[in-house]
C-alpha cells in the first residue's frame, strides 16, 4: 500500500517494474506491513521510493547501501546506476562504502578531517 500511495505512477509502469522493483526483490515483502520489515528490507523499500519519485534534475541518495548485505549492495548499485542513466538525471550519492561509491559514480569526492569540526574535500 505504501508504494501504491507514494509512487503509484512509477509503481505501475512496466519499465520501473523491470528495472527497479524486480531486481530489488520486493515481491516477497509487498504484502507485509512496513513495521514488520527488517533493516535491509526497509532500505530496499526506501531506495525504490526514492527512485519512484520524479526528480526535476537531481536525485539525492544518502547511504543507499546501509543495512544491505554484500549481494544486495551490488544489486542496489546496479539498479541505481541503470535508473539514473536511463532517466538522464544526475544523482548525488553520499556513501561510506568506497567500493559502492566508485561503482556508482563518475566522480568521487573524499572528505578528510574531523567530523562536524573541519573537513577538506579531495578529488
Amino acid at each position: 500500500m505504501l508504494l501504491l500511495k507514494q509512487i503509484k505512477i512509477a509503481f505501475m509502469h512496466p519499465q520501473f517494474q523491470t528495472d527497479v522493483l524486480k531486481p530489488m526483490n520486493l515481491d516477497n515483502i509487498l504484502d507485509q506491513e512496513v513495521k514488520t520489515l527488517s533493516g535491509g528490507e526497509l532500505q530496499r523499500v526506501a531506495i525504490v521510493l526514492a527512485l519512484g519519485k520524479p526528480a526535476v534534475s537531481v536525485y539525492l541518495l544518502d547511504e543507499p547501501s546501509s543495512f544491505l548485505d554484500s549481494e544486495q549492495r551490488i544489486i542496489a548499485s546496479k539498479v541505481i546506476k541503470r535508473f539514473i542513466l536511463h532517466a538522464k538525471k544526475t544523482a548525488f550519492v553520499i556513501e561510506h562504502d568506497f567500493i559502492m561509491a566508485t561503482y556508482l559514480a563518475d566522480r568521487v569526492i573524499v572528505f578528510e578531517g574531523q567530523p562536524a569540526i573541519a573537513a577538506t574535500a579531495t578529488p
